[in-house]
Protein backbone atom coordinates (compact mmCIF):
# COMPACT_ATOMS: atom_id res chain seq x y z
CA UNK A 1 0.00 0.00 0.00
CA UNK A 2 1.03 3.45 -1.04
CA UNK A 3 0.07 6.69 0.74
CA UNK A 4 0.23 10.06 -1.11
CA UNK A 5 0.63 12.97 0.97
CA UNK A 6 -0.46 16.10 -1.15
CA UNK A 7 -0.04 19.99 -0.46
CA UNK A 8 -2.05 22.66 -2.16
CA UNK A 9 -0.26 26.22 -1.41
CA UNK A 10 -3.13 28.39 -2.41
CA UNK A 11 -2.60 31.49 -4.42
CA UNK A 12 -4.02 34.82 -2.19
CA UNK A 13 -7.72 35.67 -1.97
CA UNK A 14 -8.45 31.95 -3.68
CA UNK A 15 -9.18 29.44 -0.74
CA UNK A 16 -12.95 29.43 -1.14
CA UNK A 17 -12.82 28.76 -4.82
CA UNK A 18 -10.53 25.72 -3.88
CA UNK A 19 -13.10 24.33 -1.15
CA UNK A 20 -15.28 25.03 -3.73
CA UNK A 21 -14.04 22.92 -6.85
CA UNK A 22 -13.25 20.54 -4.19
CA UNK A 23 -16.83 20.13 -2.69
CA UNK A 24 -18.85 20.37 -5.50
CA UNK A 25 -17.09 18.60 -8.00
CA UNK A 26 -13.36 16.99 -7.26
CA UNK A 27 -14.27 14.32 -4.60
CA UNK A 28 -17.28 13.33 -6.50
CA UNK A 29 -14.84 13.04 -9.86
CA UNK A 30 -12.59 11.09 -7.50
CA UNK A 31 -14.95 8.66 -5.95
CA UNK A 32 -16.24 7.89 -9.92
CA UNK A 33 -12.88 7.08 -10.77
CA UNK A 34 -12.21 5.54 -8.22
CA UNK A 35 -9.62 7.29 -6.50
CA UNK A 36 -9.57 6.89 -2.59
CA UNK A 37 -8.77 10.16 -0.38
CA UNK A 38 -7.88 8.75 3.34
CA UNK A 39 -8.32 12.64 5.09
CA UNK A 40 -8.19 16.06 4.18
CA UNK A 41 -7.00 18.96 5.96
CA UNK A 42 -6.72 23.06 5.61
CA UNK A 43 -4.06 25.23 7.61
CA UNK A 44 -5.78 26.70 10.65
CA UNK A 45 -4.09 30.05 9.87
CA UNK A 46 -4.82 31.46 5.99
CA UNK A 47 -2.50 33.65 5.90
CA UNK A 48 -0.53 31.75 3.70
CA UNK A 49 -3.20 28.81 3.14
CA UNK A 50 -2.74 25.39 2.25
CA UNK A 51 -4.27 22.51 1.79
CA UNK A 52 -3.11 19.09 2.78
CA UNK A 53 -4.67 15.36 1.92
CA UNK A 54 -3.93 11.71 1.45
CA UNK A 55 -4.81 9.49 -0.88
CA UNK A 56 -4.44 5.42 -0.47
CA UNK A 57 -3.21 3.28 -3.91
CA UNK A 58 -2.32 -0.26 -4.46
CA UNK A 59 0.90 0.59 -6.00
CA UNK A 60 2.36 3.28 -7.89
CA UNK A 61 1.23 2.00 -11.28
CA UNK A 62 -1.76 2.52 -9.90
CA UNK A 63 -1.04 5.72 -8.45
CA UNK A 64 -0.05 6.51 -12.00
CA UNK A 65 -2.82 5.07 -14.17
CA UNK A 66 -5.50 7.18 -11.67
CA UNK A 67 -3.95 10.26 -12.06
CA UNK A 68 -3.64 10.02 -15.53
CA UNK A 69 -7.14 9.45 -16.05
CA UNK A 70 -8.20 12.07 -13.75
CA UNK A 71 -5.85 14.87 -15.76
CA UNK A 72 -8.01 13.66 -19.30
CA UNK A 73 -11.48 13.31 -17.11
CA UNK A 74 -13.81 15.35 -19.63
CA UNK A 75 -15.53 16.55 -16.38
CA UNK A 76 -12.54 17.62 -14.69
CA UNK A 77 -11.12 19.34 -17.12
CA UNK A 78 -14.40 21.22 -17.73
CA UNK A 79 -14.47 22.58 -14.13
CA UNK A 80 -10.95 23.28 -13.64
CA UNK A 81 -11.66 25.97 -17.06
CA UNK A 82 -14.79 27.06 -14.96
CA UNK A 83 -13.40 27.12 -11.59
CA UNK A 84 -10.10 29.60 -13.09
CA UNK A 85 -11.86 31.64 -14.82
CA UNK A 86 -11.05 34.95 -12.23
CA UNK A 87 -7.51 33.15 -12.31
CA UNK A 88 -5.43 30.56 -11.17
CA UNK A 89 -6.23 28.99 -7.83
CA UNK A 90 -3.14 26.72 -6.76
CA UNK A 91 0.43 28.19 -6.74
CA UNK A 92 1.83 25.16 -6.54
CA UNK A 93 1.68 20.71 -5.29
CA UNK A 94 3.65 19.27 -3.77
CA UNK A 95 3.57 15.12 -3.05
CA UNK A 96 5.30 13.54 -0.79
CA UNK A 97 4.67 9.08 -1.41
CA UNK A 98 4.65 7.31 2.05
CA UNK A 99 4.42 3.97 3.52
CA UNK A 100 3.19 2.59 6.63
CA UNK A 101 5.71 1.90 9.24
CA UNK A 102 5.92 -1.90 9.82
CA UNK A 103 6.37 -1.34 13.51
CA UNK A 104 3.87 0.92 13.73
CA UNK A 105 0.51 -0.68 16.19
CA UNK A 106 -2.26 0.67 15.35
Amino acid sequence: MIYELRIYTILPGRIDAIRKRFSDHTFGIFVRLGMQVCDFWEDDLEEQPKLYYTMKYESMEERTRQWETFSQDKEWNEVKQQSEQDGKIVERVEQIFMKRAEYFKK
